[in-house]
């Protein structure tokens, strides 16, 4: 399993591999991806042996742009106005699947609807021109586990399980896309991500409602309630340090503790709090603490998609095999 520069002839070879039916992880913008060419289905088959992920969980098809998806799914007025405003960039859609699609009915989970976006990093974009066919590609991570933001996170998660992974530096946003239903003329968010959904607002002039989640029938990527978890447990909305936690702080007032801190931004500025999220959810899971104490981080704008990978974090563990958010 190389970790290789993503130059041009990286690139070519991992489009070679991909081709073969192998994995390929690579950056985005958002998080690294674990890639597969959708339209083979024993390649999509193992990335689902690979995360252990639920067969049920559908996964994001990432296309080089607009073009592309409309040879997959329906795109509604809605969907183009989208388009126009936020590719390639860290925006799911929700939309039917059209029926002459060539994608792999794993990518779907059995849905009749598809989860497409267009990615705004030089690498991600530089092997779906060169693959010349549509990327299957959830968070390249074992399921449930924090997702990486950069290519050693990806090796210590899946090892062997990928041919070839392509390093791009840490990514820029650090939280996976939002998600957004466009099938019908209003918008509904599905998954709150790295843009916010006021940005969607103003935008489009329009309110975006909030869906109703199923953690157990999700109809997106990532929608399971048990997510990100580190070893470690998760206490939410923390004042204080107790004995033996680790601390997740942000904002320039933290409490006193002897144990390990990582502080997401000082100046409590919510992008670079998003940005710096999972890795130091793993640099504190890895400093052996039996538990993480996280600070209270304001609900609003990238709050929203902080705090829901938080409350995922923190979620209990009993229930249904928790599944990785896509990207």
């Amino acid at each position: 399993m190389p970790i290789v520069k993503a130059d041009e002839e990286a690139i070519r070879d991992a489009a070679e591999h991909l081709r073969a039916g192998r994995l390929v992880a690579f950056p985005t913008e958002t998080v690294y991806g674990l890639g597969a060419d959708a339209t083979n289905g024993q390649a999509v088959a193992a990335i689902f042996a690979a995360k252990g992920r639920p067969r049920f969980n559908p996964l994001i098809v990432h296309v080089l742009d607009v073009g592309h998806a409309g040879q997959h799914a329906r795109l509604t007025t809605l969907a183009r106005r989208l388009i126009d405003a936020f590719w390639p960039g860290p925006l799911t859609l929700v939309l039917d699947k059209r029926p002459d699609s060539s994608l792999s009915d794993l990518v779907t989970g059995g849905l009749a609807t598809l989860a497409v976006r267009a990615p705004d990093h030089p690498v991600a974009r530089a092997l779906l021109a060169e693959l010349g066919r549509p990327l299957a590609a959830p968070s390249a991570n074992r399921s449930g586990r924090i997702s990486p933001t950069q290519a050693a996170h990806v090796a210590a998660d899946l090892g062997d399980k990928v041919a070839m992974i392509l390093d791009g530096g840490p990514t820029a946003h650090g939280l996976e896309s939002t998600i957004i239903d466009a099938r019908g003329e209003v918008p509904v968010q599905l998954r709150p991500g790295a843009i916010a959904v006021e940005t969607i607002e103003l935008v489009l002039g329009d309110r975006v409602v909030r869906g109703d989640l199923e953690p157990e029938l999700p109809n997106a990527p990532g929608q399971l309630a048990s997510h990100y978890a580190p070893e470690a447990q998760v206490r939410l909305e923390a004042r204080d340090v107790r004995q033996g936690e680790a601390l997740l702080a942000f904002g320039p007032r933290v409490p006193p503790t002897d144990g390990p801190v990582i502080n997401l931004s000082p100046a409590g500025d919510l992008t670079e709090a998003a940005a710096n999220l999972f890795a130091a959810l793993r640099a504190l899971d890895a400093s052996g603490a039996p538990a993480i104490a996280v600070m209270p981080i304001p609900d609003r704008g990238l709050g929203e998609a902080i705090n829901d990978r938080l409350r995922r974090a923190a979620a209990p563990r009993g229930g249904p095999t928790a599944d990785h958010f896509d990207i």
